[in-house]
């Protein structure tokens, strides 16, 4: 069958007449999907590997970091980890000094409730018990792995639930990206134990999953990827299967790497937030200048993670 010009403006004259009479239902269900939208019910800052020490204006950059976060909206922080330059291979004196600066700047620059995750260079000596203890004492923490409460003003912050993690695992004098048996434990019987009607962020220092562990160093050199087991997770594929379990699970935020992503598997996002530091307060980090992470919690159990710079110009 042809179809002349004037069949088609016959027909498209047709459609449109349709299309008008059926607007106003359309403007209907546009008001309906606006009234559903989703409301944010939380934004809080991920500042991760400050790696604070007394030089290099570290302590300078932490306080702008801060004040930068707290302009920005941030109702509470989450310190991702190496809150401190390096207390695993200093020595006792050298950490002692790290912390009195790192106390300094958060008591005098940070007016929001905080929370603090370990990181792989807060652990005194790398030692598996005592230097982890000496990190659980430095920050407050009752648990180098807890639970915690952050909640907004905003109606309906508190169906979202938090879970820090201690992910550094030392072995033959380093250290991979795992959980012990006693952590995974206490884990699944806490997700077993959150409502399914609740939300879970879960935050790390080392990455679960994270496409920025491929790029730091020459990972492909050998003519395939060879991720280090200290770089993300070694255990990734087991806490994989059981978020799968708990499709609470909607967010896990991490740093240690100094470099951003986000990446959406399985229904769960994981945004890993480069470092305050960035090159260790050298600098940018292969493309990332030194910021943190800004993260937007809706009721939906959605999210939104942005890397934020704060204009950090480097020290001598």
């Amino acid at each position: 069958m042809t179809i002349s010009r004037r069949d088609l403006l016959t027909t498209g004259l047709a459609a449109g007449a349709t299309a008008a009479i059926a607007s106003p239902a359309r403007a209907t269900q546009k008001s309906a999907e606006q009234s559903n939208a989703r409301r944010r019910v939380i934004r809080f800052a991920n500042l991760t590997d400050a790696h604070v020490q007394p030089e290099r204006g570290a302590s300078d950059g932490l306080a702008a970091c801060l004040e930068h976060a707290q302009e920005n909206g941030a109702e509470f922080i989450v310190f991702g980890g190496d809150n401190l330059m390096n207390v695993d291979g200093r020595g006792r004196d050298s950490a002692k000094q790290q912390l009195e600066v790192y106390n300094a700047v958060v008591r005098d620059h940070c007016s929001l409730p905080h929370h603090h995750i370990v990181g792989n260079h807060d652990i005194l000596a790398l030692d598996p018990t005592d230097g982890k203890k000496w990190a659980e004492d430095a920050f407050g923490l009752d648990k180098r792995y807890n639970q915690f409460s952050m909640q907004s003003s905003q109606a309906g912050s508190g169906n979202w639930r938090f879970i820090a993690l201690d992910s550094t695992s030392p072995e033959g004098g380093g250290y991979k990206g795992r959980l012990d048996e006693e952590q995974f434990d206490w884990l699944e019987r806490t997700l077993r134990d959150i409502p399914r009607s609740a939300n879970v962020c879960i935050v790390s220092h080392i990455p679960i999953v994270a496409v920025c562990a491929y790029f730091d160093g020459e990972n492909e050199k050998t003519g395939d990827w060879r991720v280090p087991g200290a770089w993300m997770h070694i255990d990734a594929r087991r806490l994989k299967d059981l978020f799968l379990k708990h499709p609470q699970v909607k967010l896990c935020l991490s740093g240690h790497m100094h470099l951003a992503d986000t990446v959406e598997y399985l229904g769960v996002k994981y945004a890993c937030n480069g470092a305050v530091s960035g090159a260790w307060w050298g600098g940018d980090y292969q493309e990332f200048a030194p910021g943190y992470g800004l993260i937007d919690l809706y009721d939906d159990g959605t999210s939104e993670t942005r890397y934020v710079t704060y204009g950090w110009q480097t020290r001598e």
